[in-house]
């Protein structure tokens, strides 16, 4: 099978920390073009990472390159929704960075762009490729911990990132829930399997910030009466960075960072950890790089999607529903 050419648009700190030397890692990627609105970045990072062809609009990268067949977007949240649309219509297939879109109706377009073209639409969640969280995953789903009820996260970290459209609500679409809580409610989901959605309640505080939240406190439950919680914070006093997800099933527990995985047999709890269990020395870095292979292999047909663009029309609903209860300071039924 040859190589698959891919498109990087948008060249912030995470595709030139993450996206672009993941690929260049891969046998199986070549990066044929790569696009940032300020062409004098887009030059320089092409020479930085020996890419021929850089652009600074989409059209032209998009015109200009038919063999391209995936495209990164990694772009300020506002513009996802047009991007996404132009590459899906031109043939391409997406992995967008989370959040997929400002809010649930962009996405649902996407999805359907993507559906309408036949084309993969996967979203940027890279806290599923984890090693510790996809071997609590795989625990989890074959029922080890018995029937999951619930389920609690938290992300406490200073923000992802310093770009000035990151703290302007009608760019970024929020603040640190969509920056970290959005990750944590996506995973929250996934370990449950995405049951149907019941209510949300949340808190926004903005100890830090003005335009948007810098820490939130959301509780989600579900019409089979599991629940989820999640905490996040760019303004929590610690020494450092905490990031967690405990999973509680009817027969046993399972948690992560470190990965920790307890069985109720008879009476008595069992530590079940595989014995021979290695967390990656970098589990951010490590989690792009499995993210980046799945996504191409899962184009050339050798996986089921995941972290798809249907999923992620679930997580924008109940995002739209968090900032709906935190500015209300009422629980939100679903219909």
């Amino acid at each position: 099978m040859g190589k698959t050419k891919v498109a990087v648009i948008g060249l912030g700190g995470i595709s030139q920390i993450m996206h672009l030397p993941a690929l260049q890692k891969l046998r199986e990627a070549e990066i044929e073009a790569i696009c940032d609105m300020d062409i004098g970045k887009a030059k320089n990072i092409a020479k930085k990472f020996s890419i021929k062809k850089f652009y600074k609009n989409a059209e032209d990268l998009l015109s200009e390159n038919p063999e391209v067949n995936a495209v990164i977007i990694a772009t300020p949240t506002d513009t996802h929704m047009e991007i996404s649309i132009k590459c899906l219509e031109a043939g391409k297939n997406i992995l967008v960075e989370k959040p997929i879109a400002l809010d649930h109706k962009e996405a649902a377009k996407i999805v359907e762009a993507g559906e309408r073209n036949n084309r993969i639409v996967m979203v940027g969640m890279n806290n599923r490729f984890r090693t510790d969280v996809m071997m609590q995953r795989t625990f989890v789903k074959s029922k080890e911990v018995g029937n999951v009820f619930y389920v609690k996260t938290g992300w406490l970290k200073m923000k992802s990132s310093k770009e000035k459209w990151f703290m302007e609500a009608d760019k970024a679409g929020g603040g640190v829930f969509v920056d970290n809580g959005i990750a944590m409610l996506d995973l929250g989901m996934w370990m449950l399997g995405f049951p149907e959605l019941k209510s949300v309640s949340a808190i926004n505080y903005f100890h830090n910030t003005k335009a948007v939240e810098d820490s939130n406190f959301t509780l989600i439950k579900f019409k089979n009466g599991s629940a989820l919680t999640i905490e996040v914070s760019w303004s929590f006093l610690r020494s450092k960075e905490f990031y967690y997800c405990n999973v509680y099933g009817t027969n046993g527990s399972t948690s992560i960072n470190p990965l920790r995985i307890l069985k109720k047999m008879d009476t008595e709890l069992f530590d079940i950890t595989p014995k021979g269990f290695r967390q990656s020395p970098n589990e951010v870095k490590s989690s792009y790089e499995f993210q980046m292979k799945y996504f191409l292999s899962t184009i050339n047909g050798m996986n089921n999607l995941v972290s798809s663009g249907k999923e992620a029309l679930s997580v924008m609903q109940v995002v739209e529903n968090v900032y709906k209860s935190a500015k209300s300071g009422k629980e939100i039924m679903f219909k």
